[in-house]
């Protein structure tokens, strides 16, 4: 009795296809469950995961369920712009023939530019695409052909959204004034990729140093020991006062301004404004984890004047 029983189920499997009753019927369960769980796509019987109304109903919830689909619907247009749109990542999982469809990459990579890393090596060279990659997400510059990273509309477009793109510009667009002064005004870290020779140039460091006081890492020597320079970085950012000149840490205006932004500051303060009372107060006001940089001949005062 068993063996007819087992012999019937396996006939019953065999003959189950997508045109079968039974299958219209376990479809209709699919279908209404689909809508609640679409992540059952990933343990749903193979013959379900070739039908396009089911992993269009997972794809258009969740993107990325387009690496469980059959093969046969990773190259079907409509199911794989669903998924991209979804997320524009799912575009590792299309067939090859579909990453070199222009509409389904732009739909990616407008969606998420991290996708283009999976776009066909044709379409990293369009510019159109690259263009649209790289507007979301400069860093999308990566994955484009070489040759834009001397096209300044390309390198503009990626800065705009994301300054530290101008390491992928080519030499010359580094020493470009105009497109450096639009990246540091951005994020003042753009100053590390920008050719060397702005490192001394005080109207790009100073730029830079509003934006990112520390930035003030990448000027030059001299700059470093310019009053107007330094004190611009450290009233944003007053641990900044490590990368100043010796004789600017010993500066007590300098100093005060420095450590009443970052309070530990006052550990790259010349020896001897850690023994001045006005800077070491400022200094533990602003963080008290500043008093173990006080000079010891003032750090009882400090504590008792300021009830620690």
């Amino acid at each position: 009795m068993l063996k007819k029983l087992l012999m019937f189920s396996f006939f019953i499997v065999l003959t189950t296809s997508i045109t079968s009753p039974l299958f219209a019927l376990d479809k209709q369960q699919v279908l209404k469950n689909m809508s609640l769980d679409p992540w059952m796509l990933k343990t749903l019987d193979p013959i379900f995961k070739k039908d396009k109304q089911i992993v269009l109903i997972a794809v258009e919830q969740d993107g990325f369920l387009l690496e469980h689909a059959d093969d046969s619907l990773k190259k079907d247009k409509e199911v794989v712009l669903a998924a991209v749109k979804k997320d524009g990542k799912a575009l590792k999982f299309a067939d090859a023939s579909l990453k070199k469809n222009k509409e389904i990459v732009l739909a990616a990579v407008q969606e998420n530019a991290e996708a283009f890393q999976y776009a066909d090596k044709a379409l990293t060279k369009d510019k159109e695409v690259v263009l649209a990659a790289v507007t979301l997400k400069g860093l999308a510059m990566k994955y484009a052909d070489k040759s834009f990273r001397k096209d300044k509309d390309v390198i503009i477009a990626a800065i705009s959204s994301r300054a530290d793109a101008l390491k992928f510009a080519d030499k010359r667009i580094k020493k470009d004034k105009k497109i450096v002064l639009l990246a540091v005004k951005k994020n003042g870290s753009a100053l590390s990729y920008a050719d060397h020779a702005f490192r001394s140039d005080k109207e790009m460091v100073l730029l830079a140093v509003t934006t990112l006081g520390g930035a003030l890492y990448n000027a030059s020597k001299a700059l470093k020991n310019d009053r107007e320079v330094v004190l611009k970085a450290v009233a944003s950012a007053g641990g900044v006062l490590r990368y100043a000149s010796d004789t600017l840490k010993a500066d007590k205006e300098l100093v005060l301004v420095a450590v009443k932004n970052k309070g530990y500051a006052l550990s790259y303060a010349d020896e001897s404004l850690k023994k001045d009372k006005d800077v070491a107060l400022a200094a533990v006001r602003s963080e008290r984890r500043a008093i173990k940089h006080v000079d010891d001949s003032i750090k009882d005062e400090i504590i008792k004047e300021l009830g620690l």
